[in-house]
């Protein structure tokens, strides 16, 4: 389906993907979807773009003609527009550090305690990078919707934004997602209609030539590969939108689910996954580094990263950074309030152990120690405590 002809559209199939870096862990290949391994992704705060989460619906869309490529602007508003990529660049840009993670981050350790639908992630399905283009805001303010708009004189509430891309869910129409006008034009909320990625024109995996950034939301609202932007009166009513990516309690299952009882996720809760260590380690007894990320949704900052040996019996705090030589303080102007932030400690092995950790955000809020009280079947939002095992060597021999 080509979706504008001589420009951007979305393939068929999968014959023309872009080349991938070797290391990802690959957990769907059509359509593509793949993690960096654990070291990797908090080997530095900024997430290299070849590591960077790979999250696909569909084929990669194809860029024929940069010139004639341009986002329709529509719907419930007075002057519809087409903007071109040099439009969009005119307007000031902002570069805004944030973190975009799938809301099915750690949905295979879910899937252990009771089998979900959806591909399956490790604790790498995010990343972080500093994203640069125009805000939304200023977008829509150039085609006469002010900022701090709640709803349009023609009873627009909500944009959408709708890719090119096609997938199966969509019946081969393109993904969209939808979030509130008063979101969209508030320029202190950082919607980015974004062109640039850790300072370099966005890559095809990532939403070549525009793509939104949605930050402090789920991945699922930051859409790739734009095409229209939509003013519209009720929330969009897409597959991902409608049924999927929504919270139902361990209760509901597939013979049971009734969609339209919760609303689509947005912000994601506090998160946190040690990375310096795999779900069973062979060590030697004594000093381990224990290294990981924790970050919350909203723009809500990590006041703490908490570690345990003992079960969860004592908790000792985790030295928490983002930027080198910056200290780190929630909340604070000198700290990127969309971003994770990386964590670092050193335990103590005598035995075997297993290593715990909590985060808890600048709202108080703190994971949930079990896995079973927030199961859901599409396994989103997996934010219980995470847990690895380490074995010691000599109880290790003693075992074979």
């Amino acid at each position: 389906m080509a979706m504008r002809q001589g420009a951007l559209r979305g393939p068929s199939d999968y014959s023309q993907e872009p080349t991938r870096h070797p290391s990802l862990r690959i957990n769907a290949k059509e359509p593509f979807n793949a993690e960096a391994t654990r070291r990797d992704l908090v080997a530095s705060y900024i997430t290299p773009v070849d590591l960077f989460l790979k999250r696909n619906h569909g084929p990669i869309p194809i860029l024929h003609d940069i010139d004639s490529y341009y986002v329709t602007v529509a719907g419930l508003i007075e002057r519809p527009a087409k903007l071109y990529l040099n439009d969009i660049k005119k307007l000031p840009k902002y570069n805004v550090t944030a973190t975009l993670q799938c809301a099915g981050n750690r949905r295979t350790e879910m899937s252990k305690s009771r089998k979900v639908r959806g591909v399956g992630w490790d604790v790498c399905a995010l990343g972080n990078a500093t994203w640069g283009g125009a805000k939304l805001s200023d977008v829509l303010q150039l085609i006469g919707v002010p900022y701090h708009t709640e709803i349009t004189p023609s009873g627009g509430k909500h944009v959408e934004f709708t890719s090119v891309d096609q997938c199966p869910e969509e019946k081969g129409g393109p993904y969209k997602a939808s979030i509130p006008l008063g979101h969209a034009t508030n320029p202190a909320a950082d919607v980015l209609v974004a062109y640039e990625m850790n300072g370099e024109v966005l890559k095809r995996d990532h939403g070549y030539p525009l793509r939104v950034v949605v930050p402090g939301v789920i991945g699922a609202r930051s859409v790739k590969w734009l095409d229209r932007i939509d003013i519209i009166e009720e929330e969009c009513q897409g597959f991902f939108m409608q049924k999927d990516y929504k919270m139902f309690p361990p209760s509901v299952d597939w013979d049971n689910i009734v969609w339209s009882t919760r609303k689509p996720q947005m912000d994601y809760p506090v998160q946190s996954a040690i990375c310096s260590l795999e779900d069973t380690n062979a060590i030697i007894p004594g000093e381990v580094t224990v290294t990981g990320y924790a970050l919350s949704g909203g723009g809500r900052g990590i006041e703490r990263v908490d570690i345990s040996t003992d079960g969860g019996k004592t908790w000792f705090g985790a030295v928490r950074y983002q930027k080198e030589g910056v200290p780190y303080i929630a909340g604070d102007i000198s700290s990127d309030k969309w971003a994770w932030v990386l964590f670092k400690t050193v335990i103590d092995v005598k035995g075997d152990t297993e290593v715990i950790v909590k985060a808890v955000d600048s709202s108080a809020n703190v994971q949930p120690e079990s896995v079973e009280t927030i199961w859901n079947l599409r396994g989103i939002l997996n934010t219980c405590w995470h847990r690895v095992r380490l074995l010691t060597i000599h109880n290790l021999r003693s075992l074979l």
